[in-house]
């Protein structure tokens, strides 16, 4: 497991970084982000991704499954200057009353929508918390990118192998347990395979519930990769945006979206 997923205040810091140097930018090529917009992030972690936003003056709102995650960004988030415009609520989505919080004009989820069961139930959900205009900016690794499987969480060597979540199960399994990862780590693992999205299936699930795609970048290096690895965000050239074969090398794709 790399230092930057134990070390959270790290974590915290580059994701504010990522966010402000890319997401945001992507983000006003369709609605501009100024202090007047409420900022919804489901699965936020330990909300750095909204830091951007706060420092911008937007009412921003997170809200994460992970009591534990929510504690930490109230301790990241206490001398800021902007605080009383931020609101945390450690509880699962659906138990979340639309009405209980302020409908957003911006939801946002960043390497998120591949831990959740059931995507197409949660992503028609998603328009109860929206205002009749809002956007969608969703960032997520396809299923078949090099580390698609999160491998790069194991303590063992197998964070640097890229592509072998793509093994049969059984065997998948079978190598985890003989590197010597936890049962809790492997079931962890597992939880990512059998919610992997596809950009594909994303795109069907879009349609089913009636959205549509305002914008959307697929990246060979992954804006991330910038602060973990010192690599500079590349887009995917042309001659392999080609379907299915992408998902191969993609390794993390920004879309916004919006209800027909």
């Amino acid at each position: 497991m790399q230092d930057r997923h134990k070390n959270r205040d790290k974590y915290f810091q580059e994701q504010g970084i990522v966010t402000e140097k890319y997401v945001i930018p992507f983000i006003n090529s369709e609605i501009t982000v100024t202090r007047d917009l409420v900022i919804l992030e489901i699965g936020c972690g330990e909300a750095g991704n909204l830091r951007p936003f706060l420092d911008l003056g937007c009412k921003v709102i997170g809200i994460d499954i992970a009591a534990n995650k929510i504690e930490n960004a109230r301790k990241f988030y206490a001398n800021h200057p902007l605080k009383e415009k931020l609101t945390l609520i450690a509880e699962d989505i659906y138990n979340i009353n639309p009405g209980q919080i302020e409908k957003a004009d911006l939801i946002i989820m960043r390497d998120t929508l591949e831990h959740i069961p059931d995507q197409e139930k949660f992503l028609s959900c998603l328009n109860f918390f929206l205002k009749q205009e809002g956007k969608i900016f969703l960032g997520f690794p396809p299923w078949r990118m090099p580390f698609g499987g999160h491998q790069q969480m194991c303590e063992s060597r197998l964070n640097k192998i890229p592509y072998f979540h793509l093994l049969p199960e059984r065997l998948y399994v079978w190598i985890l347990k003989k590197s010597g990862e936890t049962q809790s780590k492997i079931n962890g693992l597992l939880e990512v395979r059998e919610t992997r999205i596809s950009i594909s299936r994303f795109k069907r699930i879009l349609q089913s519930d009636d959205y549509k795609i305002d914008k959307q970048d697929y990246y060979l290096i992954n804006p991330n990769y910038e602060i973990k690895f010192r690599l500079r965000a590349r887009k995917l050239p042309w001659v392999i945006n080609i379907p299915y074969l992408r998902d191969f090398f993609i390794t993390t794709c920004y879309f916004i979206i919006s209800k027909r």
